[in-house]
């Protein structure tokens, strides 16, 4: 193999190891939510941990959280109560958006506490070193296993999109064709009100003889 594909593998190799990686701060008395599309047999790996606002002192109680996985249909994947770190695992029963909230407990006088959080999907989730180690294979078999997953997690993807986007479409022709119904409906009942307005009027005007 030519040194420039190789450059290529590994340079798409390093890209592919790219997960989603925040951090942020979360007022005490207050929830703060992340979600993230995965699909269904999809790996999920995440963890998380507090900021110590005083390195080499004991994390103070007011920095102390209350954690929560959910999946779309509210299934509970990871629950935490008065944590300062922890990780979670799956693989994906359902597709959808899972959710992970974090939840400061109310102090007062009110504190601000920081929250590193990263979540990993699908590729990125696998531990390739240990994949490495365990299968005694060489980098550049790890890279092509990678492309290999890869290739599987895009098709997988554009086959959910496919299939969100027909659901869609049913979606948009079951709504029209409810409109369609409903303005011809509305139709029928503004004629009905015309003519029995009509109606009204000329019996009204006939009693009067005015016809």
């Amino acid at each position: 193999m030519s040194k420039s594909n190789l450059l290529m593998i590994t340079i798409l190799g390093l890209f592919l190891t790219i997960a989603e990686s925040m951090r942020f701060d979360l007022q005490s008395g207050h929830t703060k939510c992340v979600s993230e599309d995965i699909n269904n047999s999809a790996i999920t790996v995440g963890k998380y941990n507090v900021v110590n606002p005083n390195e080499g002192h004991p994390l103070p109680d007011t920095h102390k959280l209350n954690v929560r996985v959910t999946s779309p249909y509210g299934n509970n994947y990871h629950h935490g109560d008065q944590v300062d770190s922890g990780n979670f695992a799956f693989t994906a029963a359902e597709a959808g958006d899972y959710t992970t909230c974090f939840t400061a407990p109310d102090y007062k006088p009110e504190t601000t506490v920081a929250i590193e959080f990263e979540w990993k999907t699908g590729v990125a989730a696998k531990d390739w070193s240990k994949i490495a180690k365990k299968e005694q294979v060489e980098v550049m078999e790890i890279e092509l296993k990678k492309l290999l997953d890869t290739v599987t997690s895009i098709n997988e993807e554009m086959f959910h999109l496919r299939v969100r986007e027909e659901e869609m479409q049913q979606l948009n022709l079951s709504t029209n064709s409810k409109m369609a119904g409903l303005s011809f409906l509305s139709l029928v009942v503004c004629l009905s009100v015309a003519g029995l307005q009509l109606w009204h009027l000329k019996s009204h005007f006939e009693r009067k003889k005015l016809l």
